[in-house]
């Protein structure tokens, strides 16, 4: 207040004021102290105090998302071989069967009469045969003394050929009229779950229509397929020949799969097919993998989120997902340079791994990253630098407990 008045004082003295102004001069002067006496109260403003976490280079797995479909490694679709009506159905539906088991019973009563009918001609033509064979074995010495001419020797050698050849015949006719009687009985072709039946007791059923009676699919191991961009396998393979990335073979790659509700299934599988083509309307490469599925918990047609881990990045940069600001443009994060001074850097996201993302572009090691604290700073401002809870590098990856709950983005 001191101060003010000798400022005051040392201004130029002010010409006599007219008597009505005097209460209005004392009011402005009197509002000028105490703004004066407020400025020498108010301390300075230390700057906010973050926490900033030290980006360090560690090895960081590499996981890739994508949606799929499950599908049985083997589904075979029972079929009639033969016409007939449906007598009984002998299986339960929704169940497993085995190799071989009978599923359904064709009346085989016509099926029998046509064997017998088949039986019947072959034993003729057995019989023709014979009686031919008895005309040549005569007629041979005969010929030899030309007591026949050899036009009835060739003619009787003639009809024993055609005999033979008749009996091959009936024989077919046998075996294809036993086959017929045997596809009577419908079997299971494979193992593993059957299906509905598509047809009851009394139904009329065809060979040439080929009737579906009902499908069996295997379902342990089971098939995951899904697609991925060709670009970003392009990608892959370079960052594996540049020594960025260390991926195991394809057989090695671990494959997890995230169910409908969200929860990942407990049992990993391994990639076991990748195509050497790329489909010309999706621009994407057809991959598949395969699973365990003792529980039957996963069934096919069910659409999953299919988890690769492709290899490790052995110098990744991770920050944590709450350090990373959005925009409409790009991604970034507040950096803590000299002196303090905060300045945003925009970064290049790659996956989110656990609670952390991989950062592609922007960041090097050494490099302090705000943690906490992101609205209380600005950039170009200074702050007040508090420790880490813990460093770069350290945070939780694929099935750590960190990363609980928060399945990895393909970016």
């Amino acid at each position: 207040m001191w101060r003010c008045l000798s400022v005051i004082g040392r201004r130029r003295r002010p010409r006599a004021l007219a008597p009505w102004a005097l209460p209005t001069f004392a009011l402005v002067l009197g509002t000028g102290l105490a703004a004066c006496d407020r400025d020498e109260a108010t301390p300075q403003t230390p700057p906010p105090e973050v926490i900033a976490q030290v980006v360090q280079a560690t090895s960081v797995p590499i996981v890739v998302e994508l949606p799929g479909r499950l599908q049985a490694v083997r589904t075979a679709e029972v079929r009639a071989r033969v016409d007939g009506i449906v007598e009984r159905r002998l299986y339960e539906e929704g169940t497993d069967v085995r190799e071989g088991q009978t599923l359904f019973q064709i009346d085989p009563r016509p099926l029998k009469a046509r064997l017998a009918a088949a039986q019947a001609a072959l034993r003729r033509a057995e019989a023709e045969a014979a009686n031919a064979r008895q005309d040549v074995e005569r007629f041979r010495p005969l010929v030899a003394r030309n007591a026949i001419s050899q036009q009835e020797f060739d003619a009787a050698q003639a009809r024993l050929a055609r005999a033979e050849a008749d009996v091959e015949s009936a024989q077919a006719q046998v075996e294809q009229a036993r086959l017929d009687l045997g596809y009577a009985t419908v079997t299971a072709p494979i193992s593993g779950r059957a299906g509905r039946a598509q047809v009851t007791e009394g139904a009329l059923v065809s060979a040439a229509g080929g009737t579906l009676l009902t499908t069996i699919e295997q379902l342990d191991p089971i098939y995951v397929n899904f697609s991925h961009s060709s670009s970003q396998v392009l990608n892959i393979r370079k960052d594996v020949e540049s020594g960025r990335l260390k991926a195991p073979s394809l057989d090695q790659m671990r494959v997890t799969v995230v169910l409908e509700d969200g929860t990942v299934y407990a049992k990993a599988g391994r990639l076991n097919f990748l195509d050497l083509a790329v489909d010309p309307g999706t621009g994407t490469v057809s991959l598949r993998a395969v699973l365990p599925n003792e529980e039957r918990l996963l069934l096919p047609g069910e659409f999953v989120r299919a988890r690769i881990e492709v290899g490790v990045n052995p110098a990744g940069i991770t920050v944590p997902q709450k350090a990373v600001q959005f925009s409409a443009e790009s991604a970034s994060v507040l950096v803590v340079g000299e002196n303090n001074i905060v300045a945003q850097r925009p970064v290049k996201l790659g996956e989110l791994v656990g609670d952390s993302w991989i950062i592609a572009q922007g960041l090097r090691p050494g490099e302090r990253v705000i943690v906490e604290g992101q609205l209380k700073a600005r950039p170009g401002a200074p702050v007040q630098v508090a420790a880490a809870s813990r460093q770069a590098g350290q945070s939780a990856g694929p099935g750590q407990q960190g990363g609980a709950g928060k399945p990895p983005v393909q970016r």
